[in-house]
């Protein structure tokens, strides 16, 4: 049980991007984005049995026909100057049955990535996912950084709407990331790897809504692109961020007036240079009233 490899080809100066689902998709939109323009070909898979429970068992005739788990595959993709090793977990493994990664299933399923990595001869994993940001829907989301070293931290200022995250107004210089996509940059240094997180963000406002923010992702993606020295096509990204406007508009649209109108206000603010974390603290509590209402009414 474990990692199985289809076949294990001899790669040039690799270097990894892996991700698995959390707020927005953002993390798994950017890496499968990176696969499919790469046209990365499946390499191999991380065995289901010890992390999930199936999805769904199929029954044909009476009979048991098959059990449908996540999957955890990786990927392939060759470029003139480099080898591109790509991982895109579909549910991340969790002991308590919470959304996101934790207990000993989470940390052995790291060491599986990382030790893939480490087969092929990759020194520098990144990771990907939602940097939850008093921000506004209509403003470009920047990317947030975490590096496991501090050596990495001019490199990653040069890349295009990236900011440490340790320098983000009113975070104090301290920060956490929640699940595998953080999980794994700290195993990867445990291991002697460098490893980046790169975030896209996602205003606070939209954070507990299920479905997916692609605006984040492609800014995510355009630093992947920086990174590698490609020009991908983002049209697929941009047609599914076009889909999700009117879906923002109408959740947007249940919050009471005020919500709305300070929600707002983070426009005018954020070109002034700051949005204040008295802001952020009045209207989470008025997000989570509703929220609260919206459960009691299910």
């Amino acid at each position: 049980m474990g990692v199985v490899l289809y076949h294990e080809p001899s790669l040039r100066q690799p270097v990894m991007f892996a991700s698995w689902p959390g707020i927005g998709n953002v993390g798994v939109l950017a890496v499968d984005t990176l696969r499919q323009q790469l046209e990365a070909e499946e390499l191999g898979q991380i065995e289901p049995w010890d992390f999930f429970y199936p999805n769904r068992v199929t029954i044909r005739g009476g009979v048991l026909d098959e059990l449908e788990f996540p999957s955890s595959r990786f990927y392939l993709a060759r470029l003139p100057q480099r080898d591109v090793l790509l991982f895109v977990g579909e549910e991340q493994p969790s002991d308590g049955g919470q959304g996101y990664a934790e207990g000993a299933r989470a940390y052995r399923m790291a060491n599986l990535v990382v030790d893939v990595a480490r087969r092929f001869g990759c020194r520098r994993i990144y990771t990907s996912g939602a940097a939850v940001a008093l921000t506004h829907h209509s403003l470009r989301p920047r990317v947030w950084a975490v590096a496991s070293s501090r050596s990495l931290l001019a490199e990653l200022k040069r890349y295009p709407g990236t900011v440490l995250m340790s320098e983000v107004e009113g975070r104090g210089n301290i920060g956490s990331i929640t699940g595998l996509n953080g999980l794994l940059i700290g195993v990867a240094r445990q291991h002697d790897l460098e490893g980046i997180c790169l975030m896209g963000e996602v205003p606070d406002y939209l954070s507990r809504v299920p479905f997916p923010y692609p605006r984040a992702a492609r800014s995510v993606v355009e630093v992947f692109a920086a990174i590698l020295g490609i020009s991908p096509d983002l049209s697929a990204l941009d047609e599914m961020a076009r889909q999700m406007e009117t879906v923002i508009a109408n959740v947007y649209q249940q919050f009471p007036a005020e919500v709305r109108e300070r929600i707002d206000q983070r426009q005018q603010e954020a070109r002034a240079g700051g949005i204040t974390e008295e802001d952020k603290k009045w209207i989470q509590e008025h997000i989570d009233e509703l929220f609260k209402k919206g459960e009691d009414r299910q």
